[in-house]
């Protein structure tokens, strides 16, 4: 492992809190690698862009010599993260966790060396818990220190429903790392709370507190929360790479000094693109370069080339896509198809009342103009139907 210092600063960088810093010195001191946790609940398929914040810190710190445990909380996302909720948590089957944890596993590797990490499930130890052990972890909070946390608090104070399995989550995830006797657990800004009641787990198992290190949160596309699936504005690492390519450039301008701080390493050295931009540089391009070389970091050369020119042609060239599915319409009137029923038939809309909605949002085109009456009717003939920014279909419509 190299300096102290290197490494204490190795620690500290990008960092949003660190607790504490005392306390880390003297366990780099000692000279044996750490044992850094990072957990993530299978809540959904894909790791996101989010995740690859502090995955990105994880496999800075395996390159110092650490040992990484990136766990997977098949456990506890059966009882839900409650971590910024307004309400509870719906938990997961089984059967999903399990599937979402096997992308998990296959993905980590595209950012760490999972050869040398370990990558651990906490039901490994939670299914083995007694009823007796899990009220001994219950009791070493008090409900009034639960309250604290801020969503919690504002819940209570609301009058909104708190079950008691969610002050469960965090006492799971803070025995977690007396389980697997973690030095330093990191996470976002948003699990402040209960990296630090690790700390206090710890110490009540008569474990030496492990460090905590917080880093910031990557807000999603639409720029305002944290990115989430939940939340509808996440980018799947692996993620079809024309819709991947597609989010990249939806993101508001406002994102895009935030992104690349969070996301480009320097070697990508976006930061002079930046600096253009404030000459009246044009923010599409540089959104493009990140997309590409996202992309080309989490799929490889060909995806992000592929994706590059779909989007270019698509959206700087105003052409259709090559491979889009055909759709045959057969007209029930004299004056063509109505268009809310040609919605349905190409699969963009469920129902009359969806294809309604769509159209007034201005989110559908025939051959690039924008449909206004959601009772248009379309003569027959060939079309291209575009319904929002990356779906089309190949229509033709044929007279009955």
């Amino acid at each position: 492992m190299s300096g102290l210092e290197a490494q204490l600063e190795a620690f500290s960088a990008g960092a949003e809190n660190l607790v504490s810093h005392e306390e880390l010195r003297a366990k780099l001191e000692r000279g044996a690698p750490l044992r850094i946790k990072y957990g993530c609940d299978p809540s959904a398929p894909d790791l996101h862009l989010g995740h690859t914040v502090p995955l990105e810190k994880l496999r800075q710190l395996q390159g110092l010599g650490h040992t990484i445990i990136f766990l997977i909380g098949d456990f506890t996302a059966g009882i839900g993260d409650p971590t910024g909720r307004s309400r509870t948590r719906p938990p997961l089957d089984r059967d999903q966790i399990r599937a979402n944890a096997e992308t998990y596993t296959d993905q980590v590797g595209s950012i760490l060396d999972a050869r040398r990490a370990e990558i651990r499930f906490n039901s490994e130890w939670m299914d083995a818990m007694s009823s007796a052990e899990m009220v001994r972890l219950a009791s070493q909070q008090p409900v009034a220190r639960m309250l604290e946390r801020d969503d919690f608090r504002r819940r209570y104070r609301e009058g909104v429903s708190i079950s008691l399995h969610e002050f469960l989550y965090p006492l799971v995830q803070a025995y977690d790392s007396v389980a697997l006797r973690a030095d330093l657990e990191l996470g976002g800004t948003d699990q402040t709370f209960n990296l630090l009641l690790g700390r206090e787990i710890q110490r009540a198992y008569g474990q030496e507190p492990q460090i905590v290190l917080t880093l910031p949160l990557l807000e999603g596309t639409d720029g305002a929360e944290k990115m989430s699936k939940s939340l509808g504005n996440s980018i799947g690492i692996q993620e079809d790479p024309e819709e991947f390519f597609g989010k990249v450039m939806s993101i508001p301008d406002s994102l895009l000094g935030r992104w690349i701080e969070l996301l480009a390493p320097p070697e990508w050295e976006l930061d002079s693109h930046l600096a253009r931009l404030d000459s009246g540089g044009n923010p599409r391009d540089l959104k493009a370069e990140l997309a590409r070389r996202l992309l080309d970091r989490f799929q490889g050369q060909d995806a992000a080339d592929r994706a590059s020119e779909h989007f270019d042609r698509v959206f700087r060239r105003k052409q259709a896509p090559e491979d889009i599915e055909r759709v045959e319409v057969e007209a029930a009137d004299p004056d063509g198809a109505e268009i809310l029923a040609i919605l349905q038939h190409a699969g963009f809309a469920g129902t009359r009342g969806e294809g309604r909605r769509l159209v007034r949002q201005g989110g559908v085109r025939l051959d690039g103009s924008r449909v206004d009456d959601p009772g248009r009717r379309v003569r027959p003939g060939e079309y291209v139907l575009q319904v929002g920014k990356r779906r089309f279909a190949r229509v033709s419509i044929s007279p009955g």
